[in-house]
């Protein structure tokens, strides 16, 4: 199991890491042979968001119900959506990654007919965290879909 790469190689000082493509976090998740390294993995999925700029961590942007403080911010970029997210705890940033992932260069339609807790039951999260840790995640879910609707309209 290997944590998402950098781009064009290199050292975290000067090189920022990417979120992977769903399609590829899927991949690497089945690959995982134990619990212990899909944590390492959601772990190391949240250190691979794009920083979140702190003037965007507003009441607006925090995601309610978490347990731990959540931002979630679209970008409309021209067709497709991007995101910006962060949370202070480092799986749940993990978790809300995911979802980022699930939605990031994703048209507004196409992110309204994303099956994310499809996606989630697939990756057996539900039953190897608390529930402390995935009570937000439908919130996530909806502060991501709730961001494309908009957009859509």
């Amino acid at each position: 199991m290997s944590p998402p790469e950098l781009p064009f190689g290199g050292d975290m000082l000067y090189a920022r890491p990417m979120l992977p493509a769903f399609s590829d976090i899927e991949a690497e998740w089945d690959a995982a042979l134990d619990w212990d390294e899909r944590y390492a993995y959601l772990i190391a999925l949240g250190r691979s968001l794009e920083p979140m700029e702190a003037a965007l961590k507003t009441a607006a942007t925090k995601v309610p119900g978490c347990s731990a403080n959540v931002w979630v911010y679209p970008i409309h970029d021209s067709e497709t959506l991007r995101f910006q997210a962060d949370s202070d705890a480092a799986i749940t940033k993990g978790i809300v990654a995911l979802v980022v992932a699930m939605a990031e260069g994703k048209t507004p339609g196409q992110v309204l007919t994303t099956d994310f807790q499809g996606a989630i039951d697939r990756l057996g999260l539900r039953q190897h965290l608390s529930s402390n840790r995935t009570q937000g995640l439908p919130n996530m879910i909806a502060r991501v879909r709730e961001a494309a609707s908009r957009l859509a309209a």
